[in-house]
C-alpha cells in the first residue's frame, strides 16, 4: 500500500466512482472495506492520516459496554457484543481477551455488580469471552496486587476485549486496498460537487503535500468524517443543523509497576458518576477516561488540567502505589462524535448521550454516517453501504465482512513476540532485520520501536511523517512522550533515507512533531 500508487489510480480513473468515502477513521475505513469487498469501485479520502483523530485515542477496548447496560440500552449492548466476537475472529493479532475486575469496597457492590455481569454474560451468549464470577478478597488481590487493600471486600471478574486502535485502522486501510479500493491520506475534501439538479455527485480534493487539486466524480459521496461530520454537511447545505455534541475523553499513561499482572480494573461509578478504567496495554497502564463537553472538533485536542487532576487523584484512590504528575509518561485526549437532537443541542449531560450510530441522507443525496463506536464500526458500515447502494441504484450485493479477515490476520501472532501486532506481516519485518541487523536494535531503551518498523511503515503502511510513525504506526507517543521526542531525529533520518528526502525535510518534520508531542507531556 503506497500513496504514490493511489494517486496514480485517481489520475487514471476516467469514470465516476461508485462511492467516494470521506474520512479515514474507523467508520470511513469500515465503509470502504464494506463497499470494496462487495465489488463496488470505491475511493477513500482522508485529510490527514488514517485514524489521526478520535480513532487513535480510544480507551483501547472492544466491548459491549457495561455502562450502556446500566443505562438500559440493551440493543446497543447486544449489537456490540456480537461485533466484538466477529472482530476477535477477524483480527486476532490485534484483539485479545482481557480480564476486568470490579473491586468491591461496600457490602452491596458484590451482589449488585455480580448480577449485572451475569446479565452481560447472558447477552453475549456463545460469543462470550469468559464467564464472570465473584472473587473473595484474597483472589481479588491475586488479580490486582496493587489495588488499594484498605476496606477491600472482594471483587467481580468479567471478560471483555482489548485492541490497538490505530494499528487496526492501518490494517483496515490495507484490507481496503486488497479488496480493490483506493485509499489516499493527506487528501483534503475542500468542497462537494453537484449536478444541475443540485444532487451531490463528487468532491473537490486538495493534496496536502503538493497543493494539487482533484475534481472527482461519484455516484454517491459518503460523509464518514467523525467529529468533522457537520463541516461536510454544511458544505452540502450551509443551513444544515448541528448534529454533533463533542465530548472529550482524556487518559494518562503510567509505568507497568502501578498495575502488574494481566487484569484490568473497572470502577463502574466514581463520585461524579464516571466509569474509570486502569488497563494494562503495551507494557504500560492506561487510566481513563473523562467525559467533558468541548466547543468543537480539534485534530489535536489538549487535555484540560481538571481532567488530568481527576485521573491522577482517582488512580491514587484505587491503587496502593499513588502516582504523582511526575509518574505520568504520556497523556492523550480524544473527542467523541456524539450525535444529539439538533432541536435541543444543550439538553443533558454528554455522558448520557447514546453511543448509537445515526445514518442520514440529505435532500441533495449526501450520505452521512455518524456516532457509534469502534466496536460497532462493521455494522455501521454495512448499514451505510446498504442504503448508499440503493440510493445510487447499484446492483444489490450482500455483505461479506462478517467473515472477512483483516490484513495481518494470524491465529498465533503471539509467537512473534515484540512484533505480534504485525500478525502475518511479522516474518517480513524480521526479514528486514535479517538483511540489515542494525534495524533490529531498539531506537531507545524506553520505547518498543526498532528501525525496521520505521522502514516498514514507509514502504507498506503509507506513513508520510514522523508523527505517523511515532503516534500511529507504532504507539510510541502514547507510551512515553519525552522518549518519543528524544528519538524523533533518528526516525526522521531513517524516513528521509527511505523517501529520498533531504535535511530541510528532516528539520521540518522534527519541528512539526515536537510541537505535537509537547501536548502529550504531563503539565
Amino acid at each position: 500500500m503506497r500513496r504514490e500508487t493511489s494517486i496514480r489510480s485517481i489520475e487514471d480513473h476516467d469514470e465516476p466512482w461508485d462511492f467516494i468515502v470521506v474520512g479515514g477513521g474507523a467508520t470511513g475505513l469500515g465503509c470502504g472495506i464494506e463497499a470494496a469487498s462487495r465489488g463496488y469501485k470505491t475511493l477513500l479520502l482522508e485529510m490527514h492520516d488514517f485514524a489521526k483523530a478520535t480513532s487513535s485515542r480510544s480507551t483501547k477496548l472492544i466491548h459491549g459496554g457495561v455502562r450502556y447496560l446500566q443505562q438500559g440500552n440493551i440493543s446497543l449492548v447486544l449489537e456490540a457484543l456480537k461485533e466484538r466476537g466477529l472482530l476477535q475472529k477477524n483480527a486476532p493479532h490485534l484483539v485479545r481477551n482481557l480480564a476486568f475486575v470490579v473491586p468491591n469496597y461496600d457490602w452491596w457492590e458484590g451482589p449488585f455488580y455480580g448480577i449485572g455481569m451475569k446479565v452481560y454474560d447472558m447477552l453475549a451468549g456463545r460469543q462470550g469471552f469468559g464467564r464472570s464470577k465473584h472473587l473473595n478478597r484474597e483472589k481479588t488481590l491475586e488479580h490486582l496486587p496493587t489495588i488499594e487493600p484498605k476496606g477491600l471486600r472482594g471483587g467481580v471478574i468479567y471478560y471483555d476485549g482489548q485492541f490497538d486502535d490505530a494499528r487496526l485502522a492501518v490494517n483496515m486501510a490495507q484490507t481496503f486496498s486488497e479488496q480493490g479500493g483506493t485509499a489516499v491520506n493527506y487528501m483534503k475534501v475542500t468542497d462537494l460537487r453537484k449536478n444541475n439538479r443540485q444532487v451531490v455527485n463528487g468532491v473537490i480534493a486538495e493534496c496536502q503535500e503538493t497543493g494539487q487539486t482533484h475534481e472527482l466524480d461519484a455516484r454517491v459521496v459518503i460523509n464518514a468524517t467523525g467529529i468533522f461530520t457537520d463541516t461536510l454537511r454544511k458544505m452540502d447545505d450551509p443551513d444544515a443543523a448541528t448534529t454533533l455534541r463533542p465530548s472529550q475523553g482524556t487518559h494518562i499513561v503510567l509505568d507497568r509497576s502501578f498495575l502488574p499482572g494481566d487484569s484490568a480494573i473497572m470502577i463502574p461509578r466514581t463520585d461524579d458518576g464516571r466509569v474509570l478504567f486502569a488497563i494494562p496495554w503495551h507494557d504500560r497502564v492506561v487510566v481513563g477516561t473523562t467525559d467533558e463537553e468541548v466547543s468543537g472538533p480539534e485534530l489535536e485536542p489538549v487535555p484540560m488540567q481538571s481532567e488530568l487532576d481527576f485521573l491522577v487523584e482517582h488512580a491514587g484512590r484505587y491503587l496502593s502505589k499513588n502516582p504523582t504528575p511526575d509518574d505520568v509518561l504520556s497523556v492523550f485526549a480524544g473527542i467523541r462524535p456524539l450525535v444529539t437532537d439538533p432541536s435541543s443541542p444543550s439538553a443533558g449531560d454528554t455522558s448520557a448521550i447514546s453511543r448509537d450510530h445515526v445514518l442520514h441522507i440529505s435532500n441533495n443525496g449526501l450520505v452521512t454516517i455518524s456516532g457509534g463506536k469502534w466496536t460497532t464500526y462493521r455494522k455501521m458500515a454495512e448499514d451505510t453501504i446498504d442504503q448508499a447502494a440503493t440510493l445510487a441504484n447499484l446492483e444489490d450485493r450482500p455483505s461479506v465482512t462478517k467473515d472477512l479477515h483483516i490484513h495481518g490476520w494470524h491465529e498465533h501472532a503471539g509467537q512473534f513476540g515484540a512484533l505480534a501486532q504485525y500478525g502475518s506481516d511479522a516474518p517480513a519485518v524480521r526479514e528486514l532485520i535479517r538483511e540489515r541487523p542494525e534495524l533490529g536494535q531498539p531506537l531507545d531503551d524506553r520505547l518498543p520501536i526498532r528501525g525496521a518498523q520505521v522502514i516498514w511503515a514507509v514502504r507498506h503502511e503509507m506513513a508520510r511523517t514522523v508523527e505517523d510513525v511515532l503516534s500511529r504506526r507504532t504507539r510510541s507517543l502514547l507510551l512515553d512522550a519525552q522518549a518519543t521526542i528524544d528519538v524523533a531525529q533518528r526516525v526522521a533520518e531513517l524516513m528521509a533515507e527511505e523517501m529520498d528526502e533531504g535535511e530541510s525535510w528532516q528539520d521540518q518534520q522534527l519541528e512539526d512533531f515536537t510541537k505535537v508531542a509537547q501536548g502529550y507531556l504531563m503539565r
